[in-house]
């Protein structure tokens, strides 16, 4: 006899949001899990609350944790006590917030790219906070909802430097319900290790090993050695030198960044398109201390987009990047090399949903065909696994 469900209590469901990230049909996963597709319709509806057996097989079949597919009302709960990421933000901060294994991790929503976004709500530090420096730990603080409960256990994490992992997060949010991906600008290397404090769910990098002639898999083996990881193609790029609209100085090549009087203007230690550009310089026979005396060598920029900018303002006259950055401020561009940009996912994050629906959105043709538009990328393997390592 099949099992049963249980009399209805309030509960938040989140089954169906997982089934169809995971591509499940009805059918498939009743069977799974020994229930009529009536009876789990009426789970998925929140008609009914299933037993502790089913919602166990529920759980197995759909490759998560229980409380993941299930969670209490909190209504009376306004307010959470959370880590906060990174240098603690001013009192009442907005903040979106995300579970990263056992600790409810607070991300402040600032800036041009955050004002439109949604938060979770506002944060409130201790006295201390503001005195202890980056040196002395883990910022705590508290978080004021704005409505109750919060989507934190249906919450990825992904750090990355490309805009592109935003339009990732858009998609994800439009097909798959009660699920949320945040996208964490930063440089490919600070990605990594962010993974490697707890601090994420997934990265986006393109990092270039000129030694190996291998993209991502060796930064990856040494940042985070010893944890079983997986790579997963998200799409190739071409990268060059972004160059002012018209490029009146006729760049062609990187040769032309030696000429006396062109200024650069570099990404930060840690970037991808840094590490190309050192890689670059290096074939053209200049040492590290050749290349410190590049008018402009020494001056970063905080992504590809900020760089972009500084040429479109007339700061620099070239910048190490991608093309749709350069598409993206109607600036030119002079290619010189396509490298990988990889999904890197700790086993433990797997299964999460927000991160299973990524995958999956990674591989609709509306979504590789948005990521072909911005100019550039080539997404057609998107969501492909390509390495496990570990």
């Amino acid at each position: 006899m099949a099992p049963t469900v249980s009399e209805a209590a309030p509960l938040n469901c989140f089954v169906r949001a997982r089934r169809e990230a995971l591509h499940l049909r009805p059918g498939e996963l009743a069977q799974q899990c020994g229930i009529t597709r009536q009876a789990l319709h009426s789970v998925e509806t929140g008609a009914y609350v299933p037993n502790t057996l089913v919602a166990l097989k529920l759980a197995r079949a759909l490759s998560c944790r229980v409380e993941d597919l299930f969670s209490l009302p909190a209504d009376a709960q306004t307010e959470v006590s959370v880590q906060v990421v990174g240098p603690a933000p001013a009192e009442g901060s907005r903040v979106q917030l995300a579970w990263v294994g056992e600790r409810l991790l607070a991300f402040p929503v600032s800036g041009e790219a955050g004002w439109g976004q949604p938060a979770d709500g506002t944060l409130h530090l201790p006295e201390s906070a503001g005195s202890a420096g980056p040196a002395a730990g883990p910022v705590r603080g508290r978080v004021q909802l704005f409505s109750g409960p919060v989507q934190a256990r249906r919450t990825a994490v992904l750090v990355g430097c490309d805009p592109s992992l935003g339009v990732a997060a858009g998609h994800v949010a439009r097909h798959a319900a009660d699920t949320r991906l945040l996208w964490q600008s930063a440089s490919s290397l600070r990605a990594l290790r962010s993974l490697a404090r707890g601090e994420a769910h997934a990265a986006g990098i393109h990092l270039w090993d000129a030694e190996s002639g291998v993209s991502n898999l060796p930064f990856v083996q040494r940042e985070l050695s010893g944890v079983r990881i997986h790579l997963y193609t998200l799409w190739s790029w071409e990268q060059g030198l972004i160059v002012a609209r018209g490029n009146p100085l006729a760049v062609r090549g990187v040769a032309d960044l030696l000429r006396p009087g062109l200024r650069l203007i570099n990404r930060e230690e840690g970037a991808g398109s840094r590490a190309l550009l050192e890689a670059w310089l290096t074939v053209q026979g200049l040492s590290a201390a050749g290349r410190r005396r590049l008018p402009g060598y020494r001056t970063e920029a905080g992504s590809h987009l900020e760089a972009a900018g500084r040429v479109a303002a007339g700061e620099a006259d070239a910048a190490p990047g991608p093309r749709s950055a350069a598409l993206a401020l109607g600036l030119d561009f002079v290619p010189i090399q396509t490298e990988r940009f990889d999904l890197v996912v700790p086993d433990a994050h797997l299964n999460h949903p927000a991160i299973a629906a990524l995958l999956a959105v990674a591989q609709l043709p509306t979504f590789r065909a948005e990521i072909a538009s911005l100019g550039g990328s080539d997404p057609s393997h998107a969501g492909e696994h390509w390495q496990t390592t570990g």
